[in-house]
């Protein structure tokens, strides 16, 4: 019981000090927010896994007045990303394809219907890097929601040698936030549909 008590504390400890780690480099940067106007109606937010670190902040600016829960792994590293967002005051739903895949699904339908918007990372939670997942097509299919693309630039930053090839921007950077314009994916197969969205991402890729 107390080396669990001291795992949990010790893992706290960590949890508080990358939020804090977060806001200070965030606290240095430049920022820009290209932000397109969202509708009324709840929204499916798709982002690359390599944004994951810094995506928060653009929920904090752009997402007043909104709910988000976001699907993040069932795994244990997934525990501490939905803390550490849960800092930023969005919501998770545990659950990816391996693991939870049926309760992530009806979970995410429920927030859809809830009137809260939901966020996925299409390659995640293990890639391939830059893959679109079923499960964000699917979700978007059954709900009607439009989806939209999140994606941000920093001048400076560090690459991880990890499978995402995650991105930390540097501390006094410029990060440039974009948020996509809706867009549905009713009538189109599977296929049509990942394509729809991979041309998306370009799209944001080629604005900032």
């Amino acid at each position: 019981m107390g080396r669990l008590f001291k795992s949990k504390f010790i893992i706290k400890i960590i949890e508080n000090l990358l939020v804090f780690l977060m806001r200070l480099i965030y606290l240095t940067c430049k920022k820009e927010f290209i932000n397109n106007t969202l509708s009324n109606k709840p929204v499916i937010i798709l982002f690359w896994h390599e944004k994951l670190a810094f995506m928060p902040f653009i929920f904090s600016k752009c997402w007043q007045g909104r709910k988000a829960n976001v699907i993040i792994s069932d795994h244990k590293d997934g525990q501490i990303i939905s803390d550490i967002i849960s800092h930023f005051g969005i919501g998770s739903i545990r659950g990816s394809s391996s693991k939870g895949a049926l309760k992530a699904f009806l979970s995410a339908i429920k927030s859809i219907n809830n009137g809260v918007d939901v966020a996925i990372t299409p390659d995640g939670p293990r890639g391939p890097r830059h893959s679109i997942s079923d499960g964000s097509v699917t979700i978007s299919q059954k709900t009607g929601a439009n989806i939209v693309i999140l994606s941000y630039t920093a001048t400076r930053f560090w690459q991880f040698n990890s499978w995402d090839k995650m991105i930390l921007p540097k501390p006094f950077s410029k990060i440039t936030y974009y948020v996509s314009r809706e867009f549905n994916l009713e009538g189109l197969d599977m296929q049509e549909a990942k394509a729809l969205i991979a041309r998306k991402f370009d799209e944001v890729d080629g604005i900032i």
